[in-house]
């Protein structure tokens, strides 16, 4: 199963495809793309100007996996919806926060 990350020596790789000017900031959940590639969903209010959206999004994944906002930095895809995120921390600790976020049916949003 190819979860929306691959984990690294200290931390793991998020792909996330992000909306912005959305009415509010929130993780979505998993999807899988047509080409069998799973990222999770983001909405932030900030508007894709000056990086406004970025930070908003570091801001609100930072928080949805309870690690410091500096240890989360958009690593590529900073002018794409999808982008890749870099969160530092443990690796299978982090796995087990955006596991829940993507969560199945029960899971709280």
């Amino acid at each position: 199963m190819a979860g929306p990350f691959r984990p690294r020596n200290d931390g793991l790789d998020l792909f996330v495809r992000l909306t912005p000017k959305a009415a509010l900031d929130r993780l979505e959940g998993i999807e899988t793309s047509a080409d069998g590639r799973s990222h999770l969903k983001a909405r932030v209010r900030a508007v894709p100007e000056n990086g406004a959206a970025n930070q908003a999004l570091e801001q609100l994944v930072a928080k949805a996996l309870g690690v410091p906002r500096s240890a989360v930095s958009v690593v590529a895809g900073g002018t794409a919806r999808l982008k890749t995120l870099h969160v530092l921390g443990d690796p299978a600790a982090l796995t087990k926060a955006i596991e829940a976020l993507g969560g199945g049916p029960s899971a709280p949003r």
